[in-house]
């Protein structure tokens, strides 16, 4: 006997409707300008010197000594992510400017950073003992980038990225470009020394182009402003320090600055002795102007910056501890790959 299985039962209760609006799940927010702008022309191939679209995009590399192995490690996440090409300039302040050398020659040179032999090399205590600063950027430069880690200078130089490596006019106390007196390797290589050659720790001023110059970081630690000033729409920075404490007073020199001030550098100019003391007041001014573009994306330029994790570890100008700087190498690393993750990049 067949069965009949009757009329279908009603639908108990309403259809489903759209969830209201404060139980949807919010949409992802779209990438900052400048990282969705690297993106893009990471897709597309977009090489130097034939662009479309109209950009000028400058890296930004903050140095700090041997903290800039953060930064460092942030440089080597972007040739992971095949973005070097898509840059137009790479603008570099003290251990920035050696990062930025290593990422336009070879890249993979960057985690010499946290090699034993190579803060050995860098860092020496005792030096002053025998008349030697404590951070011998000579000998790192001139003899460890030509034999044990070569750099390829001319690689540098023939790059279709600019590079502008800063350091400190010692007669004015001025920010200087030095990419106009890099003739060849020789001159390069000063430029790198010129541009980390910190006040005390590093030694005399050195000698380039017929002036002398001190580190970058006694005028402009963050190298962003003589970026804007030759025409960059859009910078990525790459910051070796965390987030600025809200509680930092940034308005008066250390005690160890005025100490250093009247008798290191008693000798230099006024206006040498006045910008190096107002470091600090300088960076908490860059760091909230900063913050002023990057919270507002309508604002131009078009500013972002990559900044360590707050967990990172601490490093300090002349850090040696080889675990230590493993770790720093890879906290600005790590950083670098997560701020383009929103991107949909991976290397």
């Amino acid at each position: 006997m067949e069965h009949n299985p009757g009329p279908a039962l009603p639908e108990m209760g309403p259809k489903p409707g759209p969830a209201p609006a404060e139980m949807q799940p919010n949409p992802e927010p779209a990438p900052p300008e400048v990282l969705r702008a690297l993106a893009a022309r990471a897709r597309t191939g977009s090489q130097p010197l034939a662009r479309p679209d109209g950009l000028r995009i400058a890296l930004v590399i903050e140095g700090g000594g041997m903290r800039g192995i953060i930064s460092g490690g942030m440089a080597l996440a972007l040739d992971e992510l095949g973005l070097v090409p898509a840059f137009d300039a790479v603008y570099g302040a003290s251990a920035g400017a050696i990062t930025g050398a290593w990422l336009l020659s070879r890249p993979e040179g960057l985690r010499g950073w946290a090699e034993p032999a190579y803060s050995r090399i860098l860092i020496r205590r005792t030096a002053p003992l025998r008349g030697r600063p404590v951070a011998d950027i000579r000998a790192l430069i001139e003899d460890l980038y030509q034999t044990t880690y070569p750099m390829d200078f001319a690689a540098v130089l023939a790059s279709p990225v600019e590079f502008h490596p800063l350091a400190t006019d010692a007669a004015t106390g001025e920010s200087t470009d030095l990419r106009p007196f890099l003739g060849g390797p020789a001159e390069l290589r000063l430029a790198l020394r010129a541009s980390a050659a910190m006040p005390l720790l590093a030694g005399p001023p050195v000698e380039f182009a017929g002036r002398r110059f001190y580190d970058a970081g006694v005028s402009e630690s963050i190298p962003y402003r003589t970026a804007l000033a030759q025409g960059a729409t859009h910078l990525l920075i790459l910051r070796s320090r965390r987030d600025p404490r809200p509680e930092r007073d940034g308005h008066h020199p250390s005690r160890s600055a005025r100490l250093l001030a009247r008798t290191t550098l008693r000798r230099e100019t006024p206006a040498l002795r006045a910008a190096f003391l107002a470091r600090e007041s300088r960076l908490a001014a860059d760091d909230q102007l900063l913050a002023q573009y990057e919270a507002d994306p309508a604002r131009t330029p078009a500013v972002y910056s990559i900044r360590p994790a707050p967990d990172s570890p601490e490093v300090s100008r002349l850090a040696t501890d080889g675990a230590i700087l493993q770790a720093a190498l890879e906290s600005g690393r790590v950083a670098a790959h997560s701020a383009f993750r929103s991107c949909g990049l991976n290397p």
